[in-house]
């Protein structure tokens, strides 16, 4: 008892200031060489060296010196994820930074969030990211047709990956959501229904992601024999501006008699719209919806939903980042998935 109680009393006195190597190689004794390759699982060093080196660091709670780290290898180490916090709404970014952090764990990487919102310079970050060299490699959202993050990064050798894609004939690493898949099946299963008056809470049309949802729109108006209503706002409006749009529209003459959400935050919006435009969900008009987490057929059961998984896009994007630093060719590096419809849909 009395040891234990010593090595706690110096634990305590040690971790006062940040724990180094020197930290470890003074408890257990060992030199600081020793420490460093038994900390890298280093052949040469035994088993049992490596368990007291490993437990003292967890009970100190040593962490790698990351200036030390580039110092010596010109690395940080560190994956930034430049994500707007405006996409916090319904775990968007949660599920992201937990969909990277799998694939980072038990590597060297570490991820760092830089949050920033979508109404302020989105090259700010960038550029902060760029000058301080803070980051081996980058992950960006919200992707433009001409993004001129991308090519800012790409003109400075940056490895990094999107969360969608460009439009102007630059190869590069990314992960996306097949939105033109989703509105196409969207006004589908709606038509399905019997219904033929259909509007889109779409996407703002500076995001690649507008057109393609677009696109799979109209061209499922056109093949299903629908109509589309118009409606005046995207889902980067504020959602009480949502709301206010359409209670407008569902109290029009020419209401319509289905909608099509491209986010699972704004589809609350929009079911707080009927209901106060006196319509009711899944009688006089039907939805159907995107959704990162499982939460919409907890509030309105009568919500058609597909599912997509950003956890599974914030791993794609890591394994692509990793790949393009150990120097895997950037078209080797593209993934789009498709939307999961919810079991009750047919």
């Amino acid at each position: 008892m009395e040891n234990k109680a010593n090595f706690a009393g110096a634990a305590s006195e040690a971790t006062r200031e940040r724990p180094t190597l020197k930290t470890i190689a003074f408890m257990t004794g060992l030199g600081v060489t020793t420490v460093s390759r038994a900390l890298k699982d280093a052949p040469d060093i035994g088993a049992e060296t490596k368990e007291r080196v490993r437990m003292v660091a967890r009970q100190l709670g040593y962490q790698p010196n990351r200036a030390g780290v580039r110092l010596r290898t010109g690395k940080t180490n560190v994956i930034a994820l430049v994500l707007s916090i405006d996409e916090e709404i319904m775990g968007f970014s949660s599920q992201m930074v937990f969909g990277i952090s799998e694939v980072l764990t038990g590597t060297p990487y570490h991820i760092v969030v830089t949050p920033h919102s979508h109404s302020k310079d989105p090259m700010l970050p960038v550029r902060y990211i760029l000058e301080t060299g803070s980051a081996d490699g980058v992950i960006i959202s919200r992707i433009e047709p001409d993004d001129p993050r991308v090519r800012l990064l790409a003109e400075h050798n940056m490895p990094f990956a999107t969360h969608g894609r460009t439009d102007a004939g630059l190869t590069h690493p990314f992960h996306d959501f097949d939105n033109e898949a989703f509105a196409h099946q969207a006004v589908e299963k709606l038509v399905g229904r019997g219904r033929k008056r259909i509007a889109l809470l779409q996407p703002p049309s500076k995001l690649t992601y507008y057109t393609h949802t677009r696109i799979g729109f109209q061209t499922g108006l056109h093949d299903y024999g629908a109509e589309e209503v118009p409606l005046r706002v995207t889902i980067d409006n504020p959602l009480e501006e949502i709301r206010n749009a359409v209670e407008a529209m569902m109290r029009a003459p020419n209401a319509p008699d289905g909608i099509v959400c491209s986010a699972g935050s704004a589809a609350i919006a929009v079911n707080a719209g009927i209901e106060a435009g006196g319509k009711r969900l899944g009688v006089d008009v039907d939805m159907v919806s995107k959704e990162s987490a499982p939460i919409l057929n907890w509030i309105r059961p009568e919500i058609i939903t597909a599912y997509e998984d950003v956890r599974h896009a914030g791993r794609e994007m890591a394994k692509a980042v990793i790949a393009r630093i150990d120097g895997i060719e950037p078209e080797l590096l593209q993934s789009i998935s498709q939307p999961v419809w919810s079991r009750k849909v047919k």
